[in-house]
């Protein structure tokens, strides 16, 4: 009787540490297939998207420093995004 406890108990243990293994297996395949996807998305911007992220940070670096008011940051901001 003790055997069969014993048994069955192992047995449980076993299949409960089998399905966290292929949980985490699945959700690392998963989580590296989402980024090989987003890493695709992000090569296939237009040049004309990454020029204007670059825009963006250059007005950003100058409003940072001091070089441009809230209000000219904000307006030549809206100018890039509406191109």
């Amino acid at each position: 009787m003790q055997a069969i406890i014993f048994f069955t108990l192992a047995i449980s243990a076993m299949v409960f540490v089998i399905y966290l293994g292929a949980r985490s297996t699945m959700r690392g395949m998963k989580a590296k297939s989402e980024r090989l996807t987003e890493e695709e998305e992000l090569k296939n911007l237009p040049e004309n998207n990454t020029g204007m992220i670059s825009e963006l940070e250059k007005l950003n670096e100058l409003y940072k420093s001091g070089a441009l008011s809230e209000e000219e940051f904000n307006k030549a901001k809206a100018k890039l995004l509406e191109n």
